[in-house]
């Protein structure tokens, strides 16, 4: 499983949005070069990002983007999903076949009850199974998360005033 460049950009795009050291808005230009990406690639990528709520685009001459909400209420979850979509990872594609059923039945009765498997691919469980432990894992670490990492390792330095 890989994620996109734009997912990479978008988390990147962010955590500088939420640097408190910068003003309240960033402009295209500035994100584009601290990034590396083209500026018309980074539009589509913000657009997306204030479509789903993320960030708030400011509107005028010095306008630019800022984040919408707090950076300890946008989860890499919210940011991957908004970027590369919804949908489930992993989908049983062999479901007609006779490895599947098998995989798939509950035991006879009369076995021991209180053993018996739950009806369902085996496979598809520990796959979707994976995929629960992942979107928790990465909801439980926000844009917040990685500026106070940086600022505590020194990449940063901060400027309270």
């Amino acid at each position: 499983m890989q994620f996109s460049k734009s997912t990479d950009y978008a988390l990147h795009a962010l955590i500088h949005l939420g640097r408190p050291e910068l003003r309240n808005n960033v402009g295209i230009k500035e994100l584009s070069a601290m990034l590396g990406v083209s500026e018309s690639y980074l539009s589509k990528i913000m657009s997306k990002l204030r479509q789903d709520g993320l960030v708030r685009a400011v509107p005028g001459v010095n306008g630019g983007y800022e984040l919408a909400r707090p950076a300890e209420q946008i989860t890499f979850l919210d940011v991957i999903q908004v970027i590369e979509g919804r949908q489930q990872m992993f989908e049983c594609s062999n479901s007609s076949s006779r490895q599947h059923q098998l995989l798939g039945e509950e035991e006879e009765a009369g076995a021991d009850s209180e053993r018996s498997r739950p009806s369902g691919c085996l496979v598809e469980k520990v796959m979707n199974g994976a995929e629960r432990h992942m979107h928790q894992y990465l909801r439980e670490h926000t844009i917040q998360f990685v500026l106070d990492e940086a600022y505590k390792s020194g990449a940063w330095q901060t400027d309270k005033k």
